[in-house]
Parts: structure tokens; sequence; C-alpha cells
């Protein structure tokens, strides 16, 4: 029997009108689910990663459980870089660690590139079990952006202002300019190959771009961006960006070739529309919201869905990630809230 695909989050990415406003959450898939924690007792983000009926299993729990709209694949951005070359690991506590950090031209030069279907068959095996047989709503696949992959390829491992890297991209061009064009030559092979095996969008995560002023993003950035999207736009598929801390940069990705802009919570939607932003609108709750009393989540709730909804093309989600302490009885009644308020509007 034949399940009934809910396509309203497709049509809200292609700035369609819907009969209410779909929502999913940043990080709807984790520690905020004691059935992820069970999981994680067991096993390692790594080992849940690459077992398809696991990862499938985590991926459509939120999905199950809150009534969302669409799934995200459950996966690291950090999956695809060791294809090409990079020695990642992912400490707990710390987050991903790399051993052998990007220093010159040199190192650069010797990333290799990525085949899919070879280097990462566990992340196909997951989308094709997940679209095939067990979601009704939308996959969302997903990959790092350029500059975010490079921060940790520079740095290392996580950082607060991400000095190293903002240092190599200004004083070594040649080489930060290869670099981007490397990570551009892998991450378009690796987010058509999850297109092709079923992900019916795609949300490109460019975590902490914000750390660039306007004039440095337009320089050293949009131009393997303009690139990616361009190249991804021949899939069909709803492409959304997303960073963290990057409101002065909205204006720079409503010109890129992509369907979605993404807000966190530090630009209001109004204000997005007004600034010029005229594709589909993603956001933009703050999450620390969600810890807050229900007077309070429904009050802000209703506040961004009166902006979100003055015009077509809306898509609710938060402003980040859940955070682990999140309960998840709230995330459900505020998914039913949302779409019951939208609808009766």
């Amino acid at each position: 029997m034949t399940k009934t695909m809910n396509d309203t989050f497709i049509k809200a990415a292609k700035g369609e009108k819907t009969e209410y406003v779909p929502v999913w959450y940043m990080r709807q898939a984790g520690r905020s689910q004691p059935e992820y924690r069970e999981i994680k007792e067991k096993y390692s983000l790594f080992e849940i990663t690459h077992q398809p009926e696991l990862c499938a299993y985590v991926t459509r729990l939120p999905v199950e459980n809150y009534n969302v709209d669409a799934a995200i694949l459950y996966k690291d951005i950090m999956t695809p870089l060791p294809a090409i070359g990079m020695d990642v690991e992912i400490k707990g506590g710390i987050g991903p660690v790399i051993s052998n950090p990007i220093r010159s031209l040199t190192d650069v030069e010797k990333l290799g590139e990525i085949h899919p279907e070879q280097d990462i068959p566990y992340v196909l095996d997951t989308i094709k079990l997940l679209t095939q047989e067990q979601l009704t709503v939308p996959l969302i696949g997903f990959s790092g952006a350029p500059f975010t992959l490079a921060s940790y390829m520079i740095e290392g491992g996580p950082s607060k202002n991400y000095n190293k890297t903002k240092a190599f991209m200004c004083s070594e061009p040649k080489a930060w300019f290869a670099l981007m064009e490397k990570l551009g030559d892998m991450i378009i092979p690796y987010v058509k190959a999850q297109i092709q095996a079923g992900a019916r969008a795609i949300q490109i995560f460019d975590s902490w771009v914000g750390a660039l002023n306007v004039e440095d993003y337009r320089y050293f950035i949009k131009p393997v961006m303009n690139r990616i999207f361009s190249e991804l736009r021949e899939e069909n598929v709803p492409l959304i960006m997303f960073g963290v801390g990057a409101s002065h940069l909205a204006l720079e990705w409503n010109d890129l070739p992509l369907d979605v802009v993404g807000l966190d919570w530090r630009l209001p939607i109004r204000q997005a529309r007004e600034m010029g932003i005229h594709k589909t609108v993603q956001g933009n709750l703050d999450p620390a919201i969600l810890l807050a009393p229900w007077d309070v989540i429904e009050e802000r709730v209703k506040a961004i869905l009166d902006q979100g909804m003055a015009q077509d093309g809306y898509i609710f989600n938060l402003g980040h990630g859940v955070f682990p302490s999140v309960n998840p009885d709230t995330l459900k009644r505020l998914t039913a809230f949302i779409h019951d308020y939208s609808a009766s509007k």
C-alpha cells in the first residue's frame, strides 16, 4: 500500500500557498529524545551513522514523536571529509578534531576527491531506506558549507573566534581559493548523491560564517557558494541556506540561486522582508525559549507566525538547534500549536 506523502514543506519552500505553516526543528533528532539517549549509551555517532537501519530510526523518530512536516537526515557535517583525506575524530565533549590540519597550499593540493557510492554508501543506504519505505514527509539532506568545513580543517577542531581560519584566508588567498574549489568539488557530488538516493530538499549549514563581515564574504566565500547552488539547481529540489549570527549576510544569501533563506533569532522575519528578502524564509524562534513556561512560548511563537504568514513562502523552525534539556512534549505541543494556529488564519 502506497503511503500518502505530506508535501506541505516542499510547497512552502517553493513559495507556494499552503493550508498551514509547515514546521521542522534543527537537531530534532538527538539528545533531547530519551530514545536517542538510550541508543547513545550503546553506540557512538560514528557507529549510528554507519548502520542504515539504526540511523533511519533516529532520523524518523521526531517525525513520529512530534508530527513535524520534514525529517532531516541524521549525520554529521564532517561525514564527507575523511573521503578527501582529512583525519577526523569526533571526541566526546569537544566535537570534531582533525589531526592533519590545513596549513599551506601543498596541504590543499594533497586533498582528494569524493566518490559517494564508494566512500559513503551507508549515508545513501539510509536515505533509500527512509524515502522508499518509512517516511510520509520529505527528507532533507544536508552538507556543511565551505567556510564552516574549512574552519574545522584549518583550526583542527572547534573554535570560538576562527582566528587561524581568517588569517589563512587573508594571508594565503591562493591556498584559500584552492581550498574553496576543493570543497566545492566535494560538496556538489556529495549532495547530488543524497538527492539521487531520495532526499527531497537540501540544507547547507554555514554555521560559523557569521564570523565574517559582508565584504570578506562577498570576496572569499560567495563565488564558491554561487557555484555550489548553481550546480545543485539542476537537481530541481528546494535549496536552503542557514548560518548562525549571520543576519548581516541574509541579503547576500538572497542573491544566491537558492530557494529558502534560514534565519536565526537575531533578525525578525518582518525586518528581513522589509530588507528585501523575497525568497521563502525559514525560522526563527530562539531555542532557549523552549525552556520557558508554555504561555511564554505561545506568545513568542504567535508573533513569529504572524510575521511569517504575512506572505506565502514561510517555514517555521528554530533559530538554531534543539537543546538537550528541552522536553520532547514541548516540541510535540509546539508543532500542534503551529499547525492549528496557522490553519485557522
